[in-house]
C-alpha cells in the first residue's frame, strides 16, 4: 500500500521498463535519402512522431498498472444522522401466508365474514413486505437489518443504511411457502445478539412482524431481558391477528401462546409496544406510529468497500491504442 493506494498485485509492477519499447527506433521504418538538405522541416510529423510514441508509452503503462490492481483500500467513514438503529425481525412461518381481513369486512354479512376473509383478504407476508418497504423509504436516515425466522433465524442484511438493500432483501422474501414451526424465543434471541458486538450511538429496536406467540422456558425469558436490558432495545410487536386468533387486550388465557408472549413482553424493564392488527390499515398506522416515535441522533459508523482504479486505467490504455491506430491510418493513406 502507499498512501491512500493499494494494489493487488503489486509484483507485475517489474513489467514497467516493457513500457520504454515504444521509445526504440525499428529499422525498417527508415528510408534511406542521398541527401535531405533539399527537404523543408517537417515540424508536424516530428510532433506526431513524438505524440505516437509518448501514446504508446501510456498504452503499456496503463496497461501493466492495471494488471498491478490499483485502488482506493476498504475505510470505515464516521457519520452523524438522524434516526435509529432498526432490526426488523419477520416471521416466515407458514400462518403468514394466511389472509387477513379484508378493508370492507365490516360491511360483510357476519355469517360469512370469515370465508369471505379466506377467498379474497389480502396474505399478510405480502401485506407485511409492502408495508415496511414504505417505512424504508421513509426513513433513509436508520439503519436497517433484516433476520427472517420460522424454526430457526435466518440474518439476511447486517445493519445497512443502504434501503435498496434492505428493499431487495425482504423482496425475496417472498419466494416459496415458509415452514410449519415458528420459534419466536429463539428468533428474539438470535435478533439482540446482532447488537451485542455494536457501539451503542442512538435509539435501538426490534421490530417483531409476526401472527404467533410462544411459551417460552424460563431460561429463554431471562435470556431475552438481559439481552434487551443490556443493549438498551426497545421491542416492537406488530401482532399480525389471524381471523380466529386471540385478542391480546380482551383475553387473559394464559394457555394460549399470543396471550402467554404479550404477558411476558409487559414485564420487561425495557420499552414495550404492542399494535394489533387485523387488516392492512392497521398495520399501515402501527409502522406510522413506530417511525413517529424514534427519530434521535445517531452516530455510526459506515464500511465504504474498496474502489478499484483498474477500469480507469484500461481507458486510458484503449484511448491510447486508438490513437495509435487513427495514427497509423493516416499515415499508410499518405504513403499511398
Amino acid at each position: 500500500m502507499i498512501g491512500d493506494l493499494d494494489l493487488l498485485h503489486p509484483w507485475l509492477l517489474w513489467l514497467l521498463p516493457l513500457a520504454g519499447l515504444p521509445l526504440l527506433s525499428r529499422q525498417r521504418e527508415q528510408l534511406g535519402f542521398s541527401s535531405l538538405a533539399w527537404l523543408p522541416p517537417d515540424r508536424l510529423g516530428q510532433v506526431a512522431a513524438g505524440l505516437w510514441r509518448v501514446a504508446g508509452v501510456l498504452s503499456l503503462l496503463s496497461l501493466i498498472v492495471a494488471l498491478a490492481g490499483p485502488g482506493r483500500p476498504e475505510i470505515q467513514v464516521n457519520r452523524t444522522g438522524q434516526g435509529a438503529e432498526i432490526l426488523l425481525l419477520m416471521d416466515r412461518s407458514r400462518s403468514m401466508d394466511d389472509r387477513m381481513l379484508p378493508t370492507d369486512w365490516r360491511s360483510i354479512d357476519p355469517v360469512i365474514v370469515y370465508q369471505q376473509a379466506r377467498s379474497r383478504g389480502p396474505q399478510k407476508i405480502k401485506v407485511a413486505r409492502d408495508v415496511l418497504s414504505k417505512f424504508i423509504e421513509q426513513r433513509p436516515h436508520d439503519r436497517f437489518a433484516l433476520t427472517f425466522f420460522s424454526a430457526n433465524p435466518i440474518s439476511v442484511v447486517p445493519f445497512t443504511q443502504h434501503g435498496e438493500v434492505i428493499q431487495a432483501a425482504i423482496a425475496a422474501g417472498a419466494v416459496g411457502r415458509g415452514l410449519s414451526d415458528t420459534d419466536v424465543g429463539r428468533a428474539l434471541i438470535a435478533a439482540i445478539g446482532e447488537f451485542d458486538q455494536r457501539v451503542y450511538s442512538g435509539s435501538r429496536i426490534i421490530v417483531l412482524v409476526s401472527d404467533g406467540g410462544a411459551q417460552l422456558d424460563a431460561s429463554t425469558r431471562q435470556r431475552i431481558q438481559r439481552g434487551l436490558s443490556r443493549n438498551r432495545i426497545a421491542l416492537y410487536w406488530i401482532y399480525l391477528r389471524s381471523i380466529n386468533g386471540p385478542e391480546l387486550d380482551k383475553s387473559t388465557d394464559e394457555g394460549m401462546a399470543e396471550i402467554a408472549l404479550h404477558h411476558f413482553f409487559q414485564t420487561l424493564a425495557t420499552p414495550y409496544h404492542v399494535y394489533q392488527s387485523e387488516m392492512p390499515e392497521d398495520l399501515s398506522r402501527a409502522i406510522a406510529d413506530v417511525g413517529q416515535q424514534q427519530n434521535l441522533p445517531l452516530d455510526y459508523l459506515e464500511r465504504v468497500p474498496r474502489q478499484d482504479y483498474s477500469p480507469y486505467c484500461i481507458a486510458l490504455s484503449c484511448f491510447c491504442c486508438l490513437l495509435l491506430l487513427l495514427y497509423r491510418y493516416f499515415s499508410l493513406r499518405s504513403w499511398q
